[in-house]
Formats: C-alpha cells, structure tokens, sequence
C-alpha cells in the first residue's frame, strides 16, 4: 500500500510464445525467467498482491512456487496472439472483485524484463504519488537516435525519416524508449479502448535493467547480464 492505496502487481504470462517456446519459463541462470519479476514485486514496499495472469498449467505451478497468486486462469480467447493485455488486465479486475478484493493502483510487469528491480518498482511508484500523476510507464535511453534512421525507396534511395540539421552527436537530443518493464495506472482509469504504451509519464531506468527478452539473442545477452547484476 502507497499513500492509503492497495497496489495490485499484474504479471501477464500467456503460454503461446513464438519468439522462444516456453519463454516465460525458460531457465536464466538456473531459475525461470518469470521467478525474477515475482521476487521483485514480493520484495516492492508497497504492492499488496502479486499476481500472474495466465492460460498455462506449467506457468501457473512455476508462479505459485515462487510467492505469486495464480487465482484462476486466463480464458483462452484472452490468450491469443492478437490479444490486447488490457482485457486480460479488466478481466481480473472483475474476477478479483467478485472475490471481494479491490484495488487502487495496478502495475503490470512483464516477466521478460527480469532485471527490474523491487528499487525500479518503487521508486516508480513514488514518482506518480509524490507528483499526482495519472499514470506512468518505464522508458531507457536510446543511442538510436531517429535523426539517424533512413528509409530506403523502392529505388533504393535513402531518405531520413526525420529533418535535421545537426550532425555533432553531442548536439544532437536525448531520445528515449519504452523498455516494457514497468507500467501504473489508476484501476478507475482503465479502459478496454486504452493502451498502457500511451501512459502520459516516464520513468526512467538504465539500460542494463531494461534488458527485454523476446528472442534468443536477448536471453544469450540476459545469460552474460546475470553475473554482472546479481552476483
């Protein structure tokens, strides 16, 4: 609880994966991936449940193991490759109140960021109640600036696909990235016509913890990550 608010943590694991087959599970440094964003929302200050949201019985035993609640699963057309995660995110908002359970404030975590940390989560959350915003997501810097990036015609002749002047980097502006860790919202606030990508505030992490895990490139890169930020 933040501020007299009841914090949800949402962890939304659909069994399907094509990038990597069984990704949320796969073994990082002997544990399952999922294990790293559960331990930190366990270790948050101020989240009152964690809970994973799923359609997979292996994922669900793996949550359960490692602290999370696994109340019920994730309908399957809630589960698809097009699904939206906000209707999983109002479907358990339903389902948890007809348990009698309410909250304020939701943060979903995704479990293929596991080097966020309990400190990012909170932190995170105190920058929305200490400044009264609406809402926030996590975001890094990125060294693809897009007064770099060129598109290519059919000809094959390049193009920017933004105007500028400026060609010394140290002239150039900070350009930053959603790293898909960390998302807050109001419960009241949410919407099956939102999207949490277009949460109004930043929080900024670095790049080390915004490592996301979406191709086996990206867990050969978490496997090296490893020794450096938890050992």
């Amino acid at each position: 609880m933040i501020n007299n608010k009841k914090v949800l943590a949402f962890i939304p694991a659909r069994a399907g994966s094509k990038g990597i087959k069984n990704k949320n599970i796969i073994d990082l440094a002997g544990k399952p991936l999922i294990s790293y964003t559960i331990n930190a929302a366990k270790k948050s200050k101020y989240i009152d449940k964690v809970i994973v949201s799923t359609d997979g019985e292996k994922i669900a035993d793996v949550a359960k193991k490692y602290g999370a609640d696994v109340p019920f699963f994730r309908p399957k057309e809630l589960a698809e490759d097009t699904s939206n995660v906000i209707t999983a995110i109002i479907y358990t908002i339903k389902e948890l109140k007809k348990m009698s359970e309410e909250y304020d404030i939701l943060v979903l975590l995704q479990p293929t960021s596991p080097f966020r940390s309990e400190q990012h989560i909170d932190e995170a959350l105190e920058m929305l109640i200490n400044n009264n915003l609406p809402s926030l997501l996590s975001v890094c810097e990125t060294d693809k600036n897009p007064t770099l990036i060129r598109t290519l015609d059919k000809d094959k002749m390049i193009k920017p696909i933004i105007e500028s002047d400026i060609s010394l980097r140290q002239q150039m502006d900070k350009y930053y990235i959603l790293n898909g860790a960390i998302y807050i919202n109001y419960v009241k606030d949410i919407k099956e016509n939102r999207y949490l990508k277009d949460n109004e505030y930043g929080y900024i992490m670095d790049k080390y913890h915004s490592l996301d895990i979406d191709e086996p490139i990206d867990l050969e890169i978490a496997n090296l990550y490893i020794n450096k930020l938890f050992k």
